[in-house]
């Protein structure tokens, strides 16, 4: 009996030791992240050659204005800040964002080194691709922000000024640095988490939660929700939401198309 008490204690205290093990290379994981991003931040905030010269922040800063500046230099137009610290916090919010990016793959690798020993070699085949087409699928919507949806939305926005004649006066757009760089990221953001869709119903669909024929009678909520999620996630026109909109329906159909080629194999 004292013989079975102590091998059940034995047993525990592997357990024990083994889960602890887990939680320590966890928290090494996240360390290595989470150090990497400090790194990053502090390197792209650093101005390497003194005052006159540019940080990483600054060339990203002057990449993400680029599609207004295309547009308010013809005019003559400039950016400008209100507030004494605008200026600083608007560098700060562009290095966090820089080094966010960066290490956003960084955070897939140490995911997958993480979950990979638990996984047998089929389950390894069957998410690593998902793992994969997460910074891919993000990186596309960005993009299409960057290159199609702002331009359209800037063009649109600048539309309303006027020029003054008699009796009135002109009206001039002079966009704020930090509010410019909000509804820029904001924009990349809401597009980049929007273009994860087939991830994540590809996952359903393998975890066993959801079906193809469940998705595909459920596409008229999907088409409803992807329209209220554009106009809360998007400016208040109409070009911005059907450009974040359409694409996520399309996308919510390519994924069922996926589910039914998934579902198919496991079903026989």
């Amino acid at each position: 009996m004292a013989d079975e008490r102590e091998n059940d204690a034995l047993e525990n205290a592997e357990g024990e030791m083994t889960i602890i093990g887990h939680l320590t290379e966890l928290r090494n994981r996240i360390g290595i992240v989470f150090a990497c991003f400090i790194v990053m931040f502090i390197v792209s905030v650093i101005r390497p050659f003194g005052e006159g010269s540019q940080s990483i922040a600054d060339i990203v800063y002057v990449f993400l204005q680029a599609p207004l500046a295309d547009v308010l230099l013809e005019r003559g137009g400039r950016m400008i800040f209100t507030g004494l610290h605008e200026g600083f916090f608007t560098q700060i919010k562009v290095a966090f964002f820089t080094s966010l990016c960066i290490t956003f793959p960084l955070l897939l690798a140490q995911i997958w080194k993480f979950v990979a020993p638990a996984l047998y070699k089929n389950e390894k085949g069957a998410f690593l691709p998902f793992l994969i087409a997460t910074p891919v699928l993000f990186a596309i919507g960005a993009a299409m922000v960057y290159y199609l949806v702002i331009p359209l939305a800037w063009q649109f926005f600048i539309s309303f000024e006027t020029i003054g004649g008699t009796g009135a006066l002109p009206i001039e757009v002079e966009p704020r640095i930090s509010e410019y760089l909000s509804l820029v990221m904001r924009l990349m953001f809401a597009f980049g988490i929007s273009f994860e869709l087939p991830v994540i119903l590809l996952l359903l669909v393998k975890a066993g939660l959801v079906s193809p024929d469940g998705l595909a009678s459920k596409r008229k909520y999907a088409i409803l929700l992807a329209f209220v999620a554009a106009a809360i996630l998007t400016p208040p026109d109409v070009i911005s939401q059907v450009l974040l909109a359409v694409p996520v329906i399309l996308l919510y159909e390519m994924s069922i198309i996926a589910a039914r080629f998934i579902a198919k194999p496991e079903a026989e």
